[in-house]
């Protein structure tokens, strides 16, 4: 059994959607009602042992008293919420890899929301879902839901204004037929993937949507420094009926407008690694990728953008549980010289500057292509990794 992430549209009705603004409120309440009793307890005295996420859950019952209104949503929620809690709390003191920091405080004004549950989700029909509290509810497909165990399902408001559902499924595992082939990855810049057999997979590209998302950023900004100053002025004359930056329609109109360029483009890119990812993992049975330390190549401001638009964190987090998924071998070498070594001889020819695609060996004379000969070098690398192992 494996577990999977499933992603479906939902339509709520103005009733169901009433009802996930007061879960999101709900959860976003709860959460920091225990991250400031934490920092309290904390406070006082730095000495005292953690509470444990049993203990956290305990506390519920008395804050449900305390404020009716939260027995109005679903309690698994709640669960939920503590035990993220608790997990983020545990790993900021004990954890010193955990650089997300110390937990924060959720604002309302952040425009992605959410809240999961642990209760029973069903798919009724091939375009209807229930959920607990909610009742049924209009979805897009639900085909990919037959055979599988809903684990956990967590609702979410995009800033687009529109509303999915996530759901964690256990399913059977399908293994695919071995292919007895390995295959060494590059990543790269101008081509997303470089593979040692010669093949080289583009890296996405969306200009034109680029473009719009270019557009409507400068838009949103004119109009929310618009809509601003229209609220200062207010404010100072003491209006009677003051508005608020929600009150500005053109404002919010280039607000969602710029969210779904901007998510289009994230839909588009997610498809395309799927796919591609999805076509190796049926090719191959090894494969031999870098450890790229991509947050510290990011410091690079001439390849930033090239290298994010490429998504090589995106790329090698599917091809991981794709292999697993399917039966498949990863294998993580580092990325130290390899585009430095004669692939032929095992020459360290030195340093190359990133203009250089061709080279050829001082020692063999054998003319390599830069970025496929840095591929053998990798499955070179990860084949002798395997067989120290077995």
């Amino acid at each position: 059994m494996v577990l999977k992430g499933i992603k479906i549209r939902l339509y709520p009705n103005q009733e169901q959607r009433h009802y996930f603004s007061r879960a999101f409120g709900c959860t976003r309440f709860v959460w920091n009602q225990m991250l400031d009793m934490l920092n309290e307890r904390y406070k006082n005295n730095s000495k005292l042992k953690m509470l444990s996420n049993f203990k956290m859950d305990t506390l519920l019952v008395p804050l449900k008293a305390e404020y009716p209104f939260l027995k109005e949503i679903d309690s698994s929620s709640y669960q939920i919420v503590t035990g993220n809690l608790y997990k983020s709390w545990k790993a900021f003191f004990n954890d010193k890899t955990y650089s997300a920091g110390k937990p924060k405080f959720h604002s309302r004004k952040y425009a992605k929301q959410s809240y999961s549950t642990k209760s029973t989700v069903k798919a009724i029909a091939k375009r209807y879902v229930k959920l607990p509290k909610v009742g049924y509810l209009k979805s897009s497909k639900t085909g990919q839901l037959v055979h599988t165990k809903i684990k956990r399902a967590t609702i979410t408001l995009e800033p687009t204004g529109k509303y999915y559902l996530s759901l964690q499924v256990e399913c059977d595992n399908q293994v695919l037929p071995k292919t007895n082939r390995a295959v060494g990855l590059d990543m790269g810049v101008a081509d997303l993937a470089i593979s040692s057999d010669g093949m080289k997979y583009a890296a996405f590209e969306a200009r034109k949507l680029e473009k719009q998302v270019i557009q409507w950023q400068s838009k949103y900004s004119r109009r929310r420094h618009l809509a601003k100053v229209k609220v200062s002025f207010d404010q100072h004359n003491k209006a009677l009926s003051p508005l608020g930056l929600e009150d500005f329609s053109n404002w919010q109109k280039a607000r969602k407008c710029k969210a779904a360029v901007q998510a289009k483009i994230a839909h588009q890119r997610k498809d395309y690694l799927q796919k591609l990812t999805t076509k190796l993992v049926k090719q191959y049975d090894v494969f031999v990728i870098e450890d790229l330390k991509t947050k510290n190549l990011l410091k690079n401001h001439r390849l930033a953008k090239s290298i994010s638009n490429a998504s090589w964190r995106m790329f090698r987090t599917m091809l991981d549980y794709k292999c697993r998924w399917y039966g498949k071998r990863l294998v993580i070498v580092k990325p130290n010289y390899t585009s430095q070594i004669c692939s032929s001889c095992g020459y360290h020819s030195g340093k190359k500057p990133l203009e250089i695609h061709e080279w050829t060996c001082t020692r063999c004379h054998t003319h390599h292509d830069r970025d496929i000969n840095a591929a053998v070098n990798i499955l070179n690398q990860g084949l002798k990794a395997i067989e120290a192992r077995d």
